[in-house]
C-alpha cells in the first residue's frame, strides 16, 4: 500500500533489487523519449511511457498518481529516492484517461491539460498489468 508523503511524494515498497532500479529505468524511458521512439513499460506497480511526439510520463495507477518525465524529447526533472526497501517519488499530480485522451492534473500549478494522441489502448492494458501487483 502507498503511503502519502508532502508535496505528492509516495513512499512504496520496492520490489527485489533485480527487478527494480527505479532511476535507470527512468532515464531509459527518458532516452526513447528523446529518440521519439513510444514505448510502455510496466516496473511492478509503477507504468512508464514513451511517446513519438517525445514525451514520457510515469504512472501509479492504484492512485492515479502522475509525473512527467519528458516533454518533446526534452529530458525533465524528476524527484526519485531509493533505498534497499522503499523509493519515494515526486507525484506532479493526478491523471485519468477519458475515451481517446490522457487528462493530467497538476496539482502544484492547478492546471489540467488534455493530450491526445497517446497509446491510450496499449497504456490501459499496462495500467491493467500494474494493477495486479
Amino acid at each position: 500500500m502507498t503511503k502519502r508523503k508532502t508535496r505528492h511524494e509516495s513512499t512504496t515498497p520496492r520490489l527485489s533489487r533485480d527487478s527494480l532500479h527505479l532511476a535507470k529505468e527512468v532515464r531509459s524511458i527518458q532516452r526513447r523519449a528523446a529518440e521519439h521512439d513510444g514505448r510502455i513499460v510496466t516496473i511492478g506497480p509503477l507504468v512508464c511511457f514513451s511517446t513519438d511526439t517525445g514525451d514520457a510520463w510515469m504512472l501509479e495507477p492504484a492512485d492515479q498518481l502522475a509525473v512527467r518525465l519528458a516533454a518533446g524529447g526534452d529530458p525533465l526533472p524528476v524527484y526519485i529516492e531509493e533505498t534497499e526497501t522503499r523509493f519515494a517519488i515526486g507525484w506532479q499530480g493526478h491523471y485519468r484517461i477519458e475515451g481517446q485522451m490522457f487528462v493530467f492534473e497538476d496539482t502544484g500549478l492547478h492546471r489540467l491539460a488534455a493530450i491526445q494522441g497517446y497509446p491510450v489502448q496499449r497504456l490501459l492494458r499496462a495500467i491493467d498489468e500494474a494493477n495486479r501487483h
